[in-house]
């Protein structure tokens, strides 16, 4: 899940917030330098130098850093220069970059809204574990009327800890389009999905970027 991880500047590779604290942690107490944990390259000290680490990785072709380029661009409003960049990520299977892709088409930012396109880049980005993608995708079966498929849908997002995969499937119990067994058995994978993003050093990586 990329919402509880942060990418480094140098290599590009993910780490968890809570690992990336509880290393700068152990740096702070043993007074050593701030290092890369992955390919120990010293931590870029300014804006500008660790800008342009990412792009070094950019011409490089690394899909992360192809994707988080193309999010702050999204984020600049320069769609196009997003779409750009999240395409060549997808070029090399990114499930973020395919799923980001279909949130341009759903909404028309820098491409013309396409139903095919947005569902295409979904079923990818759904394939490779993307919780949202899923998640979205099932509320394009519910949409279509395709209530059974929408629920199976719901069933796997739910096991990648997806919240509104739940409510989705509580409501399809209450109806009685989901079966308790197959509603009780979302809510434990739910569980343990949720359960295996948890940790003290998460925790504590949570309250210092609250502060």
């Amino acid at each position: 899940d990329r919402s509880k991880a942060t990418v480094t500047g140098c290599c590009s590779k993910m780490i968890c917030r809570g690992c990336f604290h509880a290393n700068l942690m152990r740096e702070f107490k043993e007074a050593l330098d701030h290092v890369c944990p992955f390919c120990r390259h010293p931590a870029p000290k300014t804006v500008e130098e660790s800008y342009k680490l990412l792009m070094r990785r950019v011409e490089a072709n690394d899909p992360l850093s192809l994707v988080e380029v193309g999010t702050k661009r999204y984020t600049e409003g320069d769609y196009a220069s997003a779409f750009k960049y999240w395409t060549n990520a997808a070029e090399s299977g990114d499930a973020e970059a395919h799923y980001q892709l279909s949130v341009l088409y759903q909404l028309g930012n820098g491409v013309q809204t396409d139903l095919k396109k947005e569902l295409y880049h979904l079923e990818i980005a759904a394939i490779a574990g993307h919780p949202i993608g899923r998640y979205n995708l099932g509320c394009a079966e519910f949409d279509d009327g395709s209530i059974e498929r929408a629920m199976k849908h719901y069933m796997i997002a739910a096991n990648l800890g997806h919240n509104g995969a739940i409510q989705m499937l509580k409501e399809g119990f209450q109806s009685g389009e989901v079966s308790k067994e197959d509603f009780a058995t979302a809510l434990r994978g739910h569980q343990a999905a949720v359960d295996a993003t948890k940790s003290p050093q998460r925790s504590e990586a949570a309250k210092q970027e609250q502060k």
